[in-house]
């Protein structure tokens, strides 16, 4: 095995560097905080009253749940009609899709609120049309959508990489042994694309878990998900141990997320079923 050059060493120090104090010292500081008191003493007590946020947690999964199937349902469809397109229509669409990320999540998240609260743009045209105005602001479903606006590009963009690199001539042949096209997407683009499908599903769950400005915004503050009720410990009740217990747990469950994603994602592809 050839041994690194010091000039390879020394290139790797900024990003170890970087790891250290970016990744591993706030991960070393959220563990200890989750297991001492706020006199420093080791407790278990902030991990045990994590009981008490089980529906908050329970609330959290659902929604994640919820917008990352949304998401599914919507963005491979819409990858896959892209991978079918001219390369120069392709570009133009993925452009298109990609304009809104460069905005700030914060300023997305008061647009779609601009649009949608009660006195928004949504409601004054109803209003307009003699049409009665729709309570969408402070409620779960915009919460979801919310999530769902948010998020989708992270689905569509993996689906559509894959999807664009398979072989024509896949799809060809399952048009010649009979299949419609619709049972082509689900019998040759399905099995082939799943490794694009698990890395969007990864891409929106776990963003969508751990979202907190959104159900502020667009839930009105009516109920918490996990991390409205970080921000809520570390900034308004000053209680950092707590804090970082949830924030601890959290990342566990994001983590357990990922390593199932990952291991049904292992293949590339699939087998095709035709």
């Amino acid at each position: 095995m050839r041994k690194k050059t010091f000039l390879e060493k020394a290139a790797a120090v900024p990003h170890i560097v970087w790891i250290i104090m970016f990744i591993a010292a706030p991960l070393l500081f959220v563990i200890y905080f989750a297991f001492t008191d706020a006199n420093g003493g080791f407790t278990f007590s902030n991990i045990l009253n994590l009981s008490n946020y089980g529906e908050i947690f329970l609330r959290s999964v659902l929604f994640a749940l919820i917008a990352t199937v949304v998401c599914l349902l919507l963005g491979y469809p819409l990858a896959f009609c892209m991978s079918r397109l001219k390369p120069s229509t392709q570009k133009v669409l993925i452009l298109l899709l990609m304009l809104p990320m460069w905005i700030s999540l914060l300023i997305r998240t008061y647009s779609l609120l601009a649009l949608l609260d009660n006195g928004g743009l949504l409601n004054s045209l109803l209003i307009k049309l003699n049409l009665p105005a729709v309570k969408i602001v402070g409620t779960r479903g915009a919460v979801i959508l919310g999530m769902v606006y948010d998020f989708l590009p992270y689905m569509v963009l993996p689906i559509y990489t894959t999807l664009s690199k398979l072989d024509i001539r896949y799809f060809e042949a399952a048009e010649d042994l009979g299949c419609s096209r619709i049972a082509t997407i689900f019998k040759v683009a399905l099995p082939l694309s799943k490794g694009g499908i698990i890395s969007g599903i990864t891409m929106v769950f776990v963003p969508s878990i751990s979202t907190f400005y959104i159900s502020q915004k667009l839930g009105g503050g009516i109920f918490d998900l996990i991390g409205d009720t970080i921000e809520r410990q570390f900034l308004l009740n000053n209680n950092k141990n707590v804090g970082a217990a949830i924030s601890l747990v959290m990342m566990i469950l994001i983590l357990i997320s990922v390593a199932v994603m990952n291991r049904f994602g292992d293949d590339d592809g699939g087998e095709i079923i035709v």
